[in-house]
């Protein structure tokens, strides 16, 4: 087990290393396998890289993102501006259907609201608006429609696993919630499982026990 010591000496090379933020003004503490990032970053999405990026090092149990979003002069926008921009973004998006998001900014956080059918477009939807210019968060509170189709929904994730790679692969559908389970040779291959789970309409939850033995 990492000691702290060793843990922040790992997060600080990540954010050095990963091209996407400028890490000279991030500080980095650790206790007890908590991090704590603090200090000032020109964007969001330099930000949002910085969350992944920690959460990618190996040890780390749980982060605590105190970092500021401080925008230039040229980079500041009005909420209106941002909420504008964000419509106009989302409305791009064919298969997100007609003012199935709701769209509220405040102080250049953005929130988004409403309900859709799959939880990939939860994530474009979220991703479309965290690049635009004068963001300084963005809040995914959009729910996924609830489904009463728990046997097509295990069929359909079943045939789409299949059609990916050849294996054998245990779904468990309980209303919304799907757990994953079985034995793949490559973690590319437990990759595309969870992504067959999660582009199924009606899905809430992912669970993937599957074990790789490669």
């Amino acid at each position: 087990m990492k000691t702290d010591q060793q843990l922040q000496q790992n997060v600080m090379a990540e954010l050095a290393w990963e091209p996407s933020i400028d890490a000279s003004n991030i500080g980095v503490t650790v206790k007890d396998g908590i991090v704590t990032l603090t200090g000032l970053v020109p964007n969001y999405p330099q930000k949002w890289s910085a969350e992944r990026a920690t959460q990618g090092v190996v040890g780390v149990r749980g982060l605590a993102m105190e970092l500021t979003v401080s925008l230039s002069g040229d980079d500041q926008h009005s909420d209106a501006d941002i909420a504008r921009a964000a419509e106009n973004v989302l409305s791009c998006m064919n298969f997100l259907p007609v003012g199935s998001v709701k769209i509220m900014v405040e102080n250049g956080w953005i929130t988004l609201t409403g309900e859709v059918a799959w939880q990939q477009q939860k994530r474009s939807a979220v991703g479309a608006v965290r690049y635009l210019m004068g963001v300084t968060g963005v809040s995914d509170q959009i729910a996924l429609a609830p489904t009463s189709r728990v046997g097509s929904v295990k069929t359909d994730i079943m045939a789409a696993i299949k059609r990916r790679f050849r294996t054998d692969v245990a779904v468990n559908v309980t209303g919304p919630d799907v757990v994953l389970s079985g034995t793949v040779p490559t973690w590319h291959d437990r990759d595309l499982a969870t992504q067959a789970a999660w582009g199924t309409s009606g899905v809430q939850s992912v669970r993937n026990n599957i074990l790789v033995s490669g």
